[in-house]
């Protein structure tokens, strides 16, 4: 029971401090844009070594067959 009221009051309490700001600002934190989910998730250095690696491929090389 208490998980509940806990729950009802962490989204009672997000939701005045969001509607006690300035009018401008809540504006501002709708049309902000957000950073990609795999920055998010991994940071920058993962996705720009796989983004480097995936461009440098050769678009016709085909992997070598087992056993060559």
């Amino acid at each position: 029971m208490s998980d509940t009221t806990d729950y009802i009051k962490f989204v009672a309490d997000r939701t005045v401090a969001y509607l006690s700001l300035p009018a401008e600002e809540r504006r501002q934190r709708r049309h902000r844009r957000r950073e990609p989910w795999i920055v998010r998730w991994f940071g920058l250095l993962l996705p720009l070594g796989i983004r480097i690696w995936w461009s440098g491929r050769k678009k016709n090389e085909k992997p070598a067959a087992p056993g060559q």
